[in-house]
């Protein structure tokens, strides 16, 4: 269970798959936004990310959300509440730890930037890289992270390290004063129970994806008990 505030500033208790959901909900919102739809009914939008009606109206119910008898949910409406609620409306810089492939393409993906994450900077031990800069992000040498850290005071970071160098460059980011780690590194990180860590392991998540085949599931993922369609 996560805690959150909404647009009003209220408390808003959700599961960590109804969290997912919400980020699922904002993409489709705003795709929809951007195309000139006004209002969708929960039928129309659980269509779009594969779950229950039900499940739509409990989660966004949760979060004071409530549909016009006849219109359903104003797009506008919806993508500022769930915006609150995820704290897309706030303005996140981030910096980049490990400038490889996974990366290269994180630093050109400008899906982040339109969710109010911006990488204000990018670290790499190799030296062919430092000074350089992609899609305007500067690159800076690995041994220069804390101090421009310092300097920068991004408050989210992004590891996309191999394993046996996560930790510790985990471990400097949190000394440095980041507060919540995206991490992509097939490690698990030690660190204090206060910084926020999300771990994104692509071997895992293909393990999942062959057993979502090879079970015959539907939807493109492992369903879970609270957003199987019922």
């Amino acid at each position: 269970m996560q805690h959150l505030k909404n647009a009003l500033g209220s408390s808003v208790q959700l599961p960590s798959a109804a969290v997912g959901r919400m980020s699922l909900y904002l993409r489709e919102l705003q795709r929809l936004s951007d195309n000139g739809v006004m209002s969708l009914n929960s039928a129309e939008l659980a269509t779009l990310i594969e779950v229950s009606p039900a499940v739509v109206r409990r989660d966004l119910s949760t979060i004071g959300a409530i549909g016009r008898r006849g219109v359903g949910y104003v797009t506008a409406d919806l993508i500022q509440s769930i915006g609150a609620v995820l704290g897309s409306e706030t303005s996140w810089t981030v910096a980049l730890v490990g400038v490889g492939s996974l990366g290269t393409a994180l630093l050109r993906y400008r899906g982040l930037q339109r969710q109010g994450f911006h990488i204000v900077a990018a670290f790499d031990a190799d030296p062919r890289l430092v000074g350089t800069s992609i899609c305007g992000v500067p690159i800076y040498a690995a041994a220069e992270m804390s101090k421009k850290i310092g300097e920068l005071k991004p408050q989210l970071a992004v590891l996309a390290v191999p394993a046996e160098a996560a930790t510790a460059v985990a471990s400097e980011l949190a000394d440095a004063g980041i507060t919540g780690i995206l991490n992509f590194a097939p490690a698990t990180l030690k660190l204090p129970k206060e910084m926020g860590v999300v771990n994104v392991d692509l071997a895992s998540e293909m393990q999942r994806l062959a057993f979502t085949v090879t079970s015959g599931i539907t939807g493109g993922a492992v369903p879970e008990a609270e957003n199987q369609k019922k």
